[in-house]
């Protein structure tokens, strides 16, 4: 089969597969799915087509079986959020991580990437100097400085919450 020759038989095979796998599937969007990819696979094949006779029942079935995998998959996932569903209620963060963030966020921003990435993210000094295209010393005074202001800033948040305490 020439490509212009698939070109017409799809033009007039697409709506009518269509139709058949949308009552096998039930879903209009899903047939067209399955019958456009079974035409991508038959594209390869276009050659043989003649030589088998039955373009369409090969694409019919490529598609259906398409179907039939896409459902058993949709299918094993939905057993598998059965099983294992999500928490009900996932706890927020906690005070002190609230009081980290809040101290993280006043510190200038070259500090505070390289206290995260340093800290939180576990790289070393050189891959974070690597990560943020600094020199490994300016990395290291960026931690050594977002420390101290973070300890600072943590410092005084633990003073405001014993005065309220204490009132």
């Amino acid at each position: 089969m020439t490509e212009e020759e698939f070109d017409a038989f799809y033009a007039t095979a697409f709506p009518r597969l269509t139709g058949q796998l949308y009552a096998f599937t039930g879903d209009h969007g899903e047939a067209q799915d399955v019958v456009q990819e079974a035409f991508v696979r038959a594209w390869d094949r276009r050659r043989e087509f003649l030589a088998d006779g039955a373009p369409e029942a090969w694409i019919r079935t490529v598609a259906m079986r398409l179907a039939v995998s896409r459902w058993r998959r949709a299918r094993r996932w939905l057993e598998l959020v059965r099983r294992n569903p999500p928490p009900e209620h996932t706890p927020g963060p906690g005070p002190e991580r609230a009081q980290l963030v809040a101290a993280l966020r006043k510190l200038p921003e070259v500090q505070r990437m390289a206290v995260v990435l340093h800290h939180l993210c576990d790289l070393s000094v050189e891959q974070v100097a690597s990560e943020t295209g600094a020199p490994v010393g300016t990395v290291k005074a960026r931690l050594s400085r977002g420390r101290a202001a973070l300890a600072r800033e943590l410092a005084a948040g633990d003073g405001e919450r014993e005065d309220d305490r204490v009132r």
